[in-house]
């Protein structure tokens, strides 16, 4: 029998909804749904590929248990004794920052991801904790948590409305948006166009966004904090500051004027290869714009001022007064956020409030950097215990974090590794326990992190589409038993996870006078509670006491889960709309314009006004039916454009000897690959390119289609010791490498 069924797509962080079409239990075609509030029918060819993502057969359907050294099939119970085996022994005899728990990006595309680990983590009690966020957006977190006193209060470009976008280190055409959450990106920016409107790319890339623009400037990698400085500058010596509405709100405005004065267009040309003329014009026109937005993403954030790069996207939407404006950026404000605050001083952002053991890097929102996890499990030191048991979901570091030779052996080390992963892939494969969650499609979902950053305001939420396969664990119970096993508690109810985190909610709620049920009864609260099961319990009250919620009857018409049950497509919430000062949690209650931590990392920057690369640098790639290294096991999502070359400019091809196809030798300061090369102007010269989350040629995985076209991993070319010192975050472009045809001579990289 043939039947549809709706479906949020968690393949990217667009968000579309999906109408499935399912024969059996099986998912045989995935559509736009077109009645969906938000992305009304558009579809990328990763949500197009949808059944082939959820029925690849290399996923593992039963857990994997290490006995004997081989992996072998095993049982759930005999899987979380295991893990309860595995892990306790290590925290009862070295303390719980031996276990370190390394967070992938899969996390935030699933309710369970959402909803569990925080649990974890706070049970656990341990500092030994890194994500995917250290080698991509971190930078933004703590720019966005020094300026406004909240890591994850991050204001995005009003797409629908603006007339002067400038995109640098971004390419949403590929990626579908990044800390910017907005179903057909590409059709957003030609609607931008259509009316009148200005698109600016910065990027060494001539990539199919840049294509697309009104402006595209090709600058040197990893100096995008100096032309952001200097277009500053400009706005400042020119008299084109202007705060609008926001002067009430911001404070060091001089302060600021006098810490970029040496960041002069005429300063900074030389390190950008930016003519001055081309930077005031960009400052120029950036004013001069009725509306306006700057968005920056992961070409500038994983370079070696990251942080300063993302605070200086804030500023220029400051200092053009396009910050919390219609047609500027926006703080969006999602159904689950918890019950808005009164605007007044809170307890701002504090960075290093511990460091990791080897290298000392400051944490930063609770993390450490990935970089550093191999050296944090093989090397001894005098300041506390090695990791001796890791605890892994959805990542897969090995591949995707700086030098996984390293980390590869530093893995093999453990004395216990758990991975909670459909796939066993370069990292999971260490594991003594592999927990496999089930096929997106036997999920629920909602989006809880992307909603936070959408462009539009609005909340959906979709049952499993397919029943649970028989011998299937829910990912939302696994990760619930999870922190069971985990933290003493092995073989209780996993319900009582869900349950803790409803009662201590609750709790907190009736005592805060700014909830909607402050001064009632948690208990008659929590019998309220609709929901299937612990997680929907969870999304109800997390719905009824948010911003647009019901507020256990307060507010008549609220939201609820039984509401948005009503509504499949999906509710829209409305526009975007200013919300300052009501975000803020500086100390001062203000927007921060020049925090301390940022004024101490400028004459870092100052140094980087004399530096030139002599050399090629290396910068990353993304492709449109890709993300990260999740689907490259999928034949629809590989081949075509999505290939694992070296970009290289004619010039730099004729100058080496490289010729179009030939393998090249690539080495940089954490080792060498072979890669086909692909010459094409597309890249500027100086510049080479390769994409990440190849690498799919270790011995031990199960990757059948990957394998035999595995690529290579562009992160083996990196030691991990460069990081942005503020975020702790991984310098993955702007690198210098040498290169050379295979046969020739490499020289060594300085």
């Amino acid at each position: 029998m043939t039947r549809t069924a709706l479906r949020i797509c968690p393949l990217c962080e667009a968000t579309c909804g999906l109408t499935l079409t399912i024969e059996g239990t099986r998912v045989t075609g995935a559509r736009g749904d077109r009645d969906d509030v938000f992305s009304k029918g558009f579809i990328c060819p990763k949500g197009a590929s949808f059944g082939a993502v959820d029925g690849d057969p290399d996923r593992l359907r039963t857990p994997l248990v290490r006995r004997d050294g081989e992996l072998r099939e095993a049982t759930w119970e005999e899987a979380f004794d295991a893990v309860a085996a595995g892990i306790r022994p290590v925290v009862e005899r070295h303390g719980p920052h031996s276990v370190g728990v390394v967070l992938g990006n899969p996390n935030v595309h699933t309710m369970a991801g959402a909803l569990y680990p925080p649990v974890l983590l706070g049970a656990l009690g341990t500092r030994s904790v890194f994500t995917a966020s250290t080698l991509d957006q971190m930078p933004k977190h703590v720019s966005s948590g020094l300026l406004y006193g909240d890591a994850n209060a991050i204001p995005v470009p009003d797409l629908d409305h603006t007339d002067h976008l400038l995109l640098i280190g971004a390419n949403p055409l590929e990626s579908n948006g990044s800390l910017c959450t907005a179903p057909d990106f590409p059709g957003r920016l030609k609607a931008l166009k259509a009316r009148g409107g200005t698109l600016v790319v910065i990027d060494p890339r001539r990539t199919r966004t840049a294509r697309l623009a009104d402006r595209h400037i090709a600058i040197r990698p990893g100096t995008d904090a100096l032309l952001l400085a200097a277009m500053a500058h400009v706005l400042f010596e020119e008299g084109l500051v202007d705060l609008k509405d926001l002067a009430p709100h911001v404070q060091g405005l001089h302060e600021l004027r006098h810490a970029l004065g040496d960041f002069t267009p005429e300063a900074v040309t030389g390190a950008c290869d930016v003519d001055t003329a081309v930077i005031r014009t960009l400052a120029r026109e950036l004013a001069a714009a009725p509306t306006a937005a700057v968005y920056g993403r992961i070409g500038s954030c994983t370079v070696p001022h990251g942080t300063l790069a993302s605070w200086l996207v804030d500023v220029l939407a400051v200092l053009t007064g396009n910050l919390d404006r219609p047609g500027g950026t926006l703080f969006p404000q999602a159904a689950t956020d918890k019950t808005p605050r009164p605007a007044g001083p809170g307890r701002g952002f504090t960075l290093g409030r511990w460091h990791s053991r080897v290298s000392n890097h400051p944490e930063a929102k609770g993390e450490l950097p990935l970089s550093a996890l191999a050296e944090e499990i093989d090397t001894a030191t005098e300041h506390g215990e090695p990791i001796r048991a890791v605890v892994a979901v959805a990542a897969n570091p090995v591949l995707s974090a700086p030098d996984g030779d390293r980390l590869d052996k530093a893995l093999d080390s453990l004395d216990f590794m758990v991975s909670v992963d459909p796939y066993l892939n370069e990292t999971s494969r260490h594991a003594h326990v592999v927990l496999p969650p089930p096929p997106p499609s036997q999920s629920p979902h909602h989006d809880f992190a992307f909603n936070t950053l959408a462009v539009r305001n609005q909340v959906r939420y979709t049952r499993p589409a397919v029943p649970l396969e028989p011998g299937r664990v829910a990912e939302t119970e696994i990760l619930a038993r999870l922190v069971l096993a985990a933290t003493g508690m092995h073989g209780a109810d996993p319900g009582a996870v869900d349950t803790m985190v409803i009662d201590q909610t609750l709790g907190k709620a009736v005592k805060d006078p700014n909830s909607p049920v402050h001064g009632r009864d948690p208990r008659e609260l929590a019998a309220q509670l609709a929901g299937d099961n612990g997680p929907e319990r969870r999304l109800d009250m997390m719905l009824r006491l948010g911003p647009y919620g019901d507020g256990f009857g307060a507010t008549p018409g609220g939201l609820s889960l039984d509401r948005l049950l009503a509504h499949p497509h999906g509710i829209d919430l409305g526009p975007l709309r200013p919300r300052l000062p009501q975000p803020l949690k500086t100390v001062s209650g203000k927007v921060e314009l020049l925090p301390r931590p940022i004024a101490d990392d400028l004459p870092r920057l100052r140094e980087a006004l004399g530096e030139r690369a002599d050399g090629l640098v290396l910068v990353g790639r993304r492709h449109l039916r890709s993300n990260n290294s999740w689907m490259h096991n999928v034949p629809a999502l590989t081949g075509g454009s999505n290939r694992c070359t070296l970009h290289i400019h004619p010039d730099d091809a004729e100058r080496l000897g490289v010729r179009d196809g030939a393998p090249v030798r690539v080495k940089g300061p954490g080792g060498e690959v072979t890669a086909p090369a692909e010459v094409t102007d597309g890249v500027r010269p100086g510049v080479v390119s390769l994409p990440h989350g190849w690498g799919h040629d270790r011995p031990g995985t199960r990757l059948t289609h990957a394998s035999t076209d595995p690529g290579v991993n562009v992160n083996q070319l990196l030691d991990g010791s460069l990081l942005d010192p503020l975020s702790g975050n991984a310098v993955l472009n702007g690198v210098p490498v040498e290169l050379a045809a295979v046969g020739e001579e490499l020289t060594p990289v300085t």
